[in-house]
């Protein structure tokens, strides 16, 4: 059994939903926990979580639409979280000074006030960031919070600081390529602290790189880990299936 931690679904992404989980569940992938994080695609997550047992949700304000946020959106979404239980995670929020440099201060006060949400509903937070990884470390470290560091690609020194912080690595596609140094911090971080991800239906890991991913493929990450750590491909899924149940307070068994 295996979980997707991170993934995307929704109309605009070109996605079957019934064949895209009907292929996850073929491969044993019993899990998937689908990121809403637009403004105008947070109330999607009600639509999927509730057609599909197997889907549960992140929801939040992710860093590329701060300008867009405005004190209501943050009501909304508080209270879109408390009347769903399959709402599991506030995500993907926090800071990309790829895209947008000129707006540091916006994004830095949604990302502040979404982990104060966070805190209040003892939810976990699933984190983007994107060249300004530092500075999300100390805005993260001044809060009490849990979560995910989604598709990290930091250095080995900044993985164990957000693992001493009390986070888990989200580790995807990008661990099998082939000019990837992220099976440096693979190969030092336990898996323990490591939870699999797709974030498809982008990053498409090998032998499918370049085609639209999937779930399913997450079978290819968890045999890369195994590979890198020299453990079996059934210790990975256990242990990183275990730690997102015990994460996303998953009502799973394994």
């Amino acid at each position: 059994m295996l979980i997707d931690t991170h993934l995307h679904l929704g109309d605009n992404f070109g996605v079957n939903p019934d064949l895209y989980i009907e292929h996850a569940l073929d491969k044993n992938i019993q899990i998937l926990i689908a990121s809403f994080c637009e403004k105008d695609d947070l109330f999607l997550s009600t639509k999927y979580v509730e057609k599909y047992d197997c889907v549960y949700a992140s929801v939040g304000y992710h860093p590329e639409v701060a300008d867009k946020i405005v004190d209501k959106d943050f009501e909304i979404l508080e209270e879109l979280v408390q009347k769903n239980k399959k709402i599991v995670a506030i995500g993907e929020i926090g800071l990309d000074y790829y895209w947008n440099k000129d707006n540091k201060e916006k994004q830095r006060e949604v990302f502040r006030r979404q982990l104060e949400l966070a805190e209040k509903l003892d939810l976990p937070v699933v984190i983007h960031s994107r060249n300004s990884i530092g500075e999300t470390y100390e805005i993260l470290s001044q809060y009490h919070v849990r979560g995910v560091i989604h598709c990290f690609s930091g250095s080995l020194e900044m993985a164990k600081k957000f693992v001493e912080l009390g986070f888990f690595l989200g580790i995807g596609g990008v661990l099998t390529f082939k000019n990837s140094k992220l099976f440096q911090v693979v190969e030092r971080t336990p898996i323990s602290s490591i939870v699999l991800e797709t974030d498809s239906p982008y990053l498409a890991p090998e032998p499918v790189r370049g085609k639209m991913n999937e779930s399913s493929n997450l079978i290819y990450i968890a045999q890369k880990i195994a590979e890198i750590k020299n453990q079996t491909f059934e210790s990975v899924a256990s242990g990183t299936t275990q730690n997102a149940i015990n994460l996303f307070d998953l009502p799973v068994k394994m």
